[in-house]
């Protein structure tokens, strides 16, 4: 049994950890995303290294003040075509998600850091392909009534594990990764870790 700290107030990245042996205590680090993409998205970062830089300042923000604890801190975005498509605020905003996700391939990016004392010690980024099918505005609607709010803002507009699969023709790559944590390369490098 691995003991982490996860910087994230994400239970199902929780339960993805601890349904694979690895024991967390949770110290969300609270980090303001917005002002951080925007500065990325300036200076042309493309989404996987928006990611990246999420879940390494999440990691580093919660392992200086917990010396000498593994902090592991995550983030995902969606990546349509080069565009970041951030989580919705409100119901309008998933609506317009769906919309321009809709009949089109989308990439779901997961990013994992590990960090220590304050630095990056490991990372690692996935990706998984998903195609949503072709739907009317109707059936985007019928879909958003069946999701809760929780759902909604958490999985940024689909719960893949639940009634968010329905969206989709195709799903090319891991489910842990889609849900927000690729909790295998984790346990590799923990099972490494001196």
């Amino acid at each position: 049994m691995y003991k982490v700290i996860l910087a994230s107030n994400s239970k199902v990245r929780k339960n993805i950890l601890e349904n694979n042996g690895v024991e967390c205590k949770v110290f969300p680090s609270n980090v303001d995303e917005e002002p951080v993409k925007k500065s990325l998205i300036k200076n042309k970062a493309n989404p996987e290294l928006i990611s990246k830089n999420l879940a390494e300042l999440k990691a580093n923000k919660i392992s200086l003040k917990l010396k000498n604890e593994i902090v592991i801190g995550a983030d995902s975005v969606i990546d349509l075509s080069g565009e970041l498509v951030s989580k919705p605020k409100n119901r309008d905003e998933a609506l317009k998600i769906l919309k321009k996700l809709n009949g089109k391939t989308h990439y779901l990016i997961s990013s994992v850091c590990i960090s220590k004392n304050g630095s990056m010690i490991w990372n690692y980024t996935d990706r998984a392909a998903l195609t949503m099918k072709d739907m009317n505005e109707q059936q985007l609607k019928e879909y958003l009534s069946k999701i809760t709010d929780d759902a909604l803002y958490a999985y940024n507009v689909y719960q893949i594990e639940g009634e968010g699969k329905s969206l989709f023709s195709n799903i090319d790559g891991d489910k842990d990764t889609i849900m927000g944590l690729p909790v295998k390369k984790i346990k590799d490098y923990l099972e490494n870790y001196k």
